[in-house]
């Protein structure tokens, strides 16, 4: 059994294309290099390539489903418990800061409590995937998309590098 579902009807399209025989059209495309698949986890698409674009545009629906669910106006509804629709919720939370800031502790819990009293918890997810760094009781917003290992990178929305790069600049 081929580990290609398709390899049938890719067989029998080109066969109506080329007039082959099943066997001729077959072992043709069995000398083709395979077609490209989806990127393994942690790596990034590359959002020009078209196979991939339609992943990328998926992925981006489900981040934005996942905070059309959870979040009402300014407000949580609740924390999500699964780790993707968390993820997605905390880099719509993000939006809140200012790259190139600093912000004391009682600042990032009054940009959090708008959205969930449990400003705590919103503030440590932010640290742990290191879109928000903690010296010293300041709290910084990364100048850069953190590097993720692949168990991470299954969590994190696919366009991350777009999403973090709507979060304003702070203009001094």
């Amino acid at each position: 059994m081929t580990t290609d579902a398709d390899l049938k009807a890719r067989v029998r399209e080109r066969m109506t294309r080329t007039g082959e025989t099943y066997t001729a059209a077959r072992e043709a495309l069995l000398a083709e290099p395979p077609p490209a698949h989806p990127p393994r986890a942690g790596t990034r698409p590359d959002p020009e390539d078209p196979p991939l674009r339609a992943l990328v545009v998926e992925t981006d629906l489900a981040a934005d489903r996942a905070v059309a669910t959870f979040v009402d106006g300014d407000r949580l509804r609740s924390i999500p418990t699964r780790r993707r629709p968390r993820a997605a919720v905390l880099m719509h939370l993000l939006l809140r800061f200012e790259r190139g800031r600093e912000y004391a502790e009682p600042e990032v819990n009054a940009l959090l409590a708008t959205a969930n009293e449990d400003v705590a918890s919103l503030r440590r997810e932010l640290v742990d995937y290191r879109w928000l760094q903690r010296a010293d009781g300041v709290y910084r917003v990364a100048e850069e998309v953190p590097a993720r290992f692949p168990s991470e990178a299954q969590e994190v929305p696919t366009d991350e590098v777009a999403r973090f790069a709507r979060v304003p600049r702070h203009p001094g």
